[in-house]
């Protein structure tokens, strides 16, 4: 799947016909979900349709809206959820990370580079923690504790999200409260602007690398590209998305006449921003990598996952830790390797939300665990992070034998 952003529509004066929509919400999902009841009864959801549909007859449109996203998370997979991608959104311009348990500023509008380095604490007076509390309730596309975090981060600066669960007192504006790293508040009050005009805006944010490894010139995809690691006889892959069957199948005959010419030992597949696609792409980079017989097949592949890997990505690194017997470092992936996956979709009549769905259950551990638990688990040091250093690259291209 590709990483979805949860975004609000400004409601219209027009009321949305939600009987229809939810007749249409219940009837699809339980005719195209592979095993729709298999967290959340029958009936319980049916009696929730219901009250959703009593609600609806009072409330405005945006409230009949996060009540049904309530309803949709109780299915429990990070594949079904309200989307909403197609409608509107006012987002306020920063970005948060939960780094060492503080709601960390990561990327903040250049006017305002004094909050980069911040630790987010109110919002319009409410502490982070009752914040926090409520998006989290709502945040779909959540599969496990660790994409919860994450949603629950990309959400905590949607405008109409924090008005209508009565945070904010006004659906443009609100006081943002900081911390410094010396215990000075900060305060800041920002109003929240449309994905286009968030797109103009200059940013400051964090550069976070490695020396060793510097991406190559005029490479095909910004998402998929390889580099060799200096004074390492190692190489690199950033795997951040996936291109069609047929490029991964050329990307991967290139990777592995490097690998072979180079003498190349050690490889490092980097998976830890990678939101998901097509499992079976990735496998056609496992079979390519077969045939690298340079390559240390006892200790020499490692991947690297974080909270951020989801869906095709947890798989990927699942079938690469068994297929090609690599380490796994860094966090536990934000999608479980075996769960309901596969998303497809279907568009409510009137307020056109898109609701996505799971069509398949892949089983690729033995045991349900929360996320893919890494053999080596690693987590930013904030001090690190904002000096520009990659922990978890840095700690692999210095324990090449370590394992």
């Amino acid at each position: 799947m590709i990483f979805f952003t949860i975004i609000f529509q400004v409601i219209n004066a027009q009321k949305t016909n939600w009987q229809t929509d939810l007749e249409t919400y219940s009837t699809q999902l339980e005719a195209k979900h592979i095993d729709l009841y298999n967290k959340i009864s029958k009936q319980d959801f049916q009696k929730s349709v219901e009250r959703i549909q009593n609600i609806a007859k009072s409330e405005d449109d945006l409230k009949t809206i996060i009540e049904l996203m309530k309803l949709t998370k109780k299915i429990g997979d990070g594949h079904t959820a309200v989307s909403l991608r197609n409608l509107n959104v006012h987002q306020f311009p920063f970005d948060v990370q939960l780094i060492e348990n503080q709601w960390r500023v990561v990327k903040t509008i250049s006017s305002e580079e004094n909050i980069l380095k911040t630790s987010l604490i109110k919002v319009d007076g409410v502490p982070i923690s009752e914040v926090v509390s409520k998006v989290s309730e709502v945040v779909q596309f959540v599969e496990n504790e660790h994409s919860k975090i994450v949603r629950t981060a990309s959400n905590l600066t949607i405008s109409e999200l924090l008005y209508h669960l009565n945070i904010i007192k006004n659906k443009k504006t609100a006081l943002f409260t900081f911390l410094d790293d010396y215990n000075n508040e900060i305060e800041v009050e920002f109003t929240a602007l449309k994905n286009t005009e968030l797109k103009q805006l200059d940013y400051a944010t964090f550069e976070v690398g490695v020396p060793e490894i510097t991406k190559p010139k005029n490479t095909k995809f910004d998402f998929l590209w390889f580099a060799p690691i200096k004074n390492k006889n190692a190489i690199y892959v950033n795997f951040k998305s996936y291109p069609s069957f047929d490029e991964m199948q050329v990307f991967g005959e290139n990777l592995v006449k490097y690998i072979t010419e180079n003498n190349t030992k050690n490889i490092v597949i980097d998976l830890r921003k990678n939101g998901g696609g097509d499992l079976y792409v990735g496998v056609v980079l496992a079979y390519a990598l077969n045939l690298a017989d340079t390559i240390d097949w006892k200790n020499g592949v490692y991947v690297l996952t974080s909270n951020i890997t989801f869906s095709a990505g947890t798989s990927n690194a699942a079938l690469f830790k068994q297929l090609l017997n690599a380490k796994i470092v860094g966090q536990p992936t934000g999608s479980n390797p075996t769960g309901y996956q596969d998303m497809d979709q279907f568009q409510l009549p009137n307020s056109k939300l898109v609701i996505t769905y799971s069509k398949r259950r892949f089983r690729l551990s033995e045991k349900i665990t929360q996320g893919i638990q890494p053999d080596i688990l690693l987590y930013p040091k904030w001090g690190n992070y904002t000096l520009g250093k990659d922990d978890v690259l840095s700690f692999v291209i210095e324990n090449f034998t370590f394992f």
